[in-house]
């Protein structure tokens, strides 16, 4: 039995249906529609509808994972205006019966209106892709985009899913999270070959391998390091956890490198402890040795990359690119004036000081904010009339605001030739599924390079 819908005057829809057939779900939230639309505005104005750019189909098969698709539908609301509909197989659910909760809150984003969203909960039982097509098609906004991500692993190659698909735009994964995830994973790349031109395909551990990607792309972004692409011999990757499911964010790194190069592969071998060895062909004269192995490493999850080098020689020149997250560094202490600066220990140089030099513009920048509105910062902190008791000039200490924990960090060592050392030392954006999964959906989740990059990341996985 149904429940009634709140008075719109709560700014929320608050409904729950027991034994509810999905016509009075659908009825249920036009209705509601309807009331706000005439709530929101002055009776000689026309009615304003609610705003919408997306359906999200969440799929999940226990309540940890429902809680966490309602907690990242709600962060994405806040800036994009959607429709979630979150499924989830629920074992003391009677065969056919749909249990179906909906909620509407305005969700604030800092701005003078709060951005609107509609949540909408089934739970069925048994699992939900043998009647997932049927179950969410009537609910399905047209004219926007419809994405349909799957919490747990997808039922890959069975009818089911294909039949689930047809009413989606794109499938939204994430391969860190799959059962089985060495098979889960090729799997997946099958139905990326397999998939209709306009399915999109995104996986939120691509998303993770961007600051990889980014910093690599930057060693060889300067023209006159343009040749050192063809002198690449040797790739070496360090990686949390020993199982083969774990090696697949390495492998899906290399996939991105050698199908970006061209590189064929010739052979590739597994060995205890988490080691793998693999060759590719760059051209007639050249090859391309690849390794991976297993290191523990505190702060990282199993199948998380903790480390990358490159290593080659063009033109008669050699070069060395090591990029670190989390590394181990201890302070150098002076007997005499103590802990020696951050800056002595890595000292930058040429090209890749950018970053040092931001942060160095952004501390004199809040200091001079700081000290220009002292007077008005001091009345508000201490009620005392404006000039009166201020303090000095604020001092920003650098190394007092550094975090020490440095898992999101990427330290980056380049060596080039004789020359010096280059360092350059940078942050991590978030991680956090919610930001990924925006920045997945921002693309459409059609990314020819991720396409290109899992099919050569599984022919490796496939030849281990």
């Amino acid at each position: 039995m149904a429940q009634a819908l709140n008075p719109p005057q709560s700014e929320t829809l608050d409904w729950k249906g027991e034994g509810v057939t999905i016509a009075q779900v659908l009825d249920a939230l036009t209705e509601f529609r309807h009331k706000f639309a005439r709530a929101q505005v002055p009776d000689d104005d026309h009615p304003h509808p609610r705003n919408c750019v997306m359906t999200l189909i969440a799929v999940a098969a226990a309540e940890a994972e429902e809680k966490k698709a309602e907690r990242d539908c709600t962060a994405i609301a806040a800036h994009h205006p959607s429709l979630a509909i979150v499924v989830r197989d629920q074992a003391n659910v009677k065969p056919g019966r749909i249990d179906a909760y909906i909620t509407a809150p305005e969700v604030a984003n800092g701005s003078a209106a709060p951005m609107h969203y509609e949540l909408v909960k089934l739970h069925v039982q048994g699992a939900a892709a043998t009647h997932l097509a049927a179950l969410v098609d009537p609910l399905l906004l047209s004219g926007v985009p419809t994405y349909l991500w799957w919490l747990g692993t997808p039922p890959f190659g069975s009818n089911e899913l294909r039949d689930a698909l047809q009413i989606a735009d794109a499938l939204v994964v994430d391969s860190a999270r799959f059962t089985r995830p060495y098979h889960s994973f090729l799997a997946l790349a099958g139905t990326s070959a397999r998939a209709y031109h306009r399915l999109g395909l995104a996986d939120l551990q691509w998303a993770r391998l961007d600051p990889w990607r980014e910093t690599i792309a930057q060693f060889f972004a300067p023209v006159a390091r343009r040749p050192y692409l063809s002198g690449i011999t040797e790739i070496g990757i360090d990686y949390a956890g020993e199982g083969r499911g774990n090696r697949i964010p390495s492998s899906v790194l290399i996939g991105w490198i050698a199908s970006a190069m061209g590189w064929k592969l010739q052979r590739a071998t597994g060995g205890t402890g988490g080691v793998v060895s693999a060759q590719y062909e760059a051209d007639r004269w050249r090859v391309v040795d690849v390794a991976f192995r297993s290191v523990p490493r505190a702060g990282l999850v199993e199948g998380e990359i903790g480390a990358v080098r490159i290593v080659g020689t063009a033109g008669g020149t050699t070069f060395k690119l090591s990029i670190a997250r989390a590394p181990e560094r201890t302070r150098q202490v002076d007997p005499d004036i103590g802990p020696l600066p951050f800056t002595s220990l890595h000292p930058t140089g040429g090209e890749d000081e950018a970053g040092l030099e931001i942060a160095q513009r952004k501390a004199i920048q809040h200091r001079e904010m700081a000290f220009q509105n002292r007077d008005a910062l001091h009345h508000t902190a201490t009620g005392d009339p404006p000039g009166e008791s201020v303090p000095p000039r604020p001092t920003v200490f650098v190394r007092e605001r550094r975090n020490p924990d440095n898992s999101m960090v990427l330290l980056t060592l380049i060596d080039i030739g004789g020359a010096d050392t280059l360092r350059h030392v940078q942050r991590i954006e978030s991680t956090q599924d919610a930001a990924l999964l925006v920045q997945v959906l921002a693309l459409g989740a059609h990314d020819a390079v991720y396409t290109r990059s899992l099919a050569a990341g599984a022919e490796l996985m496939q030849a281990l």
